[in-house]
Order: structure tokens, then sequence, then C-alpha cells
């Protein structure tokens, strides 16, 4: 009689606990690249972030997600799959556009530099070599 006055607590919180867990399952591996993302577009420098792991995460769950076709395994992990392709390609975006963005400034600066009026282009002394 005990165990029956208990169901209406025990069945609600087992599904709380499944719901968490597949959410910490589905959102725990893109909750790191969270504050890596606000701090590369905060100091618009992405040189510490390397893109080689964008790719072999983006290979590893576009492969997971062909593999769910031939044999279907827990939703939570296909949408965790989903779910970290976007993040990686949010990543790869914004330093593909801050890389692109430092190169046109860097080159900007060399070009402008060189038709400043205030510099003026040394050409090399003339040395006569016949006397």
């Amino acid at each position: 009689m005990e165990a029956d006055g208990l169901e209406w607590l025990v069945v609600p919180m087992h599904q709380l606990v499944s719901w968490g867990a597949a959410g910490a399952m589905v959102f725990g591996g893109v909750v790191p690249y969270i504050p890596q993302y606000r701090d590369i577009k905060r100091t618009q420098n992405a040189e510490g972030f390397s893109t080689y792991v964008c790719l072999v995460l983006l290979v590893a769950n576009i492969l997971r997600i062909l593999f769910w076709f031939g044999r279907h395994f827990e939703s939570p992990l296909l949408w965790q799959s989903i779910i970290m392709i976007i993040t990686m390609l949010l990543m790869l975006k914004l330093c593909t556009e801050i890389r692109v963005s430092n190169e046109l400034n860097i080159k900007r600066r060399s070009f402008s530099a060189a038709d400043s009026k205030d510099e003026e282009i040394k050409a090399p002394p003339k040395r006569s070599y016949l006397g």
C-alpha cells in the first residue's frame, strides 16, 4: 500500500530526471563553446581557436547522423549531433569573418603606408660602376 502511495511522486521524478539527462546530453557539448564564441567576438581575435577541431567534430557528427539511418539509436544523441553541427558551423563562420577582416586591415595598412604623402619613398643612391 505504501508503494502505491508514492507512485504519484516517483513517476514524475523519473520523467524529470530523464528529461534533464537528455537535455544535458544534447546541450552539454555546446556549452563550452558559448564563452569562447563571445570572447572571440569581443576581442576580434580568433588566433587561439583551432578550426581543425571544428573539422573533426563536424565529420564525427555527420558520420553519427549517417549511422543513425542504418541503425537507430537514442534520439538525444541524434539531437546532440545536429546541435553540435550547427554550433561548429557558427564557430567556423565567426572565425572566418574575423580572420578575413584582420587580413584586410593589415593589407589596407601596408597599402596606405606606401601612399602616404608624409613618407617619401627613398630610392637607393645611384652609383657609377664605370669610374
